[in-house]
């Protein structure tokens, strides 16, 4: 199956200090009414899934590193170390979708041969008008053609379909990416503002249709770099409250951060805050943002940090295939206070957009010095940019 993984935004510190006004007037609070259909999920679930189980390896993906040691043989001793460790499953399509009772079923058989659980995580990614402010992950459906619909009953229902009959298993469901922070910041570009009505109803309803005790759901918070902001912070709470008054505060575990990007967990020694974002790393964020969400009564919430790609402390205005990424902290479980596990979210290698300006979906972020050539289309297995990955590794394999 051929999963299109997001595109991010690293918007870096020094940059945005510039863009501030920028974000300051396009990150306005929003007001569109969240109406959400009467399907509702079953009792929340409850605890840290990650705790005292095995985690899930993806064997598509382990599949992809396979063939890239099997094309690099002075490199597969360290290619086939990556295979090991588990990463997110996308469902990044109505065909996708379709495709969660076989993952779930080969999952259950697992377990079965374990003597404790198995936890999977799996990465909701269809919205209409996906990534609203990006070229390069734009998905199959849209606002204006009926995808609201489609969305809800083609690929929300039957995702939770999969997920309700299985209830032995411990899945965790990362939902959408990008797509309420995008609503935070980038307003002012009018595809978003046509989406946000949209973004809103679908997310709250996936929520309230995928609550249930053998699902763990995290929100999509973004990174450090882009929500982190002191006059970000404040609207992507407001946001997160208003979208979980609707489809119920109570039935998330908590949120996802740094899906897909390159923010360092913990910063390094001697990187300090720059003025007007004290979030110097995803651990700081995680705090800051709890704070803002329990203002508004939002409190208890843990966190996904995706620790994939965030090996090397960067410095870039770019977020499509970086080059000098490394792999960063492997997944574990409950590395820090109100942190339930670090996890390879974005499945190292799979790239971000095609570098060809004369392709489909090219992003001209993609293009830029700082991306790695000869990239292909977002969600493509790019085995050049997957070794820099693993010879940036930090820690090392």
């Amino acid at each position: 199956m051929r999963m299109w993984n997001r595109r991010t935004r690293v918007f870096p510190l020094a940059l945005l200090v510039a863009a501030g006004s920028f974000g300051a007037a396009c990150a306005g609070e929003v007001s569109a009414p969240v109406s959400v259909s009467p399907v509702t999920g079953a009792t929340p679930s409850t605890g840290n899934f990650f705790d005292g189980a095995s985690f899930y390896v993806n064997p598509d993906y382990a599949a992809k590193v396979e063939a890239a040691a099997a094309q690099s043989p002075t490199n597969a001793s360290q290619f086939r170390k990556v295979e090991a460790y588990p990463t997110a499953i996308w469902l990044d399509s109505i065909a996708a979708a379709k495709q969660t009772p076989n993952y779930l079923d080969t999952i259950a058989a697992q377990q079965k041969a374990r003597s404790k659980p198995l936890v999977a995580v799996f990465v909701l990614y269809d919205m209409p008008n996906r990534d609203c402010s990006a070229a390069s992950s734009a998905g199959e459906l849209s606002v204006e053609s009926g995808g609201e619909g489609r969305y809800q009953h083609e690929y929300v229902d039957e995702i939770a379909k999969a997920f309700a009959g299985h209830p032995t298993l411990r899945i965790v469901g990362v939902v959408e990416p990008d797509s309420l922070a995008n609503l935070a910041t980038n307003m002012a570009v009018q595809k978003c503002r046509a989406s946000e009505g949209v973004y809103r109803n679908s997310i709250a309803y996936a929520i309230k249709a995928l609550s249930m005790p053998n699902v763990s759901l995290y929100l999509d918070a973004a990174h450090a770099g882009w929500l982190g902001w002191d006059h970000n912070r404040p609207v992507i709470a407001k946001i997160f409250a208003d979208v979980l008054a609707a489809g119920g505060a109570d039935r998330i575990r908590g949120f996802a951060t740094n899906v897909s990007n390159y923010d360092v967990s913990t910063a390094p020694a001697g990187k300090g805050p720059v003025p007007g974002n004290p979030c110097v790393d995803e651990m700081t964020y995680t705090q800051k943002l709890s704070e803002e969400l329990a203002k508004l009564g939002v409190t208890g919430k843990s966190y996904l940090i995706d620790t994939s790609r965030d090996g090397v402390a960067l410095k870039t205005d770019n977020w499509c295939n970086v080059k000098g990424a490394g792999l960063g902290e492997r997944p574990r479980a409950s590395p820090a206070p109100g942190i339930d596990a670090y996890y390879w979210i974005k499945p190292p290698g799979d790239s971000d957009g095609t570098s060809d300006p004369k392709a489909d979906r090219f992003d001209q972020s993609c293009g830029k010095p700082t991306s790695t050539e000869n990239a292909p289309q977002a969600g493509t297995f790019f085995m050049p940019y997957f070794a820099d990955l693993v010879a940036n590794a930090n820690p090392p394999l």
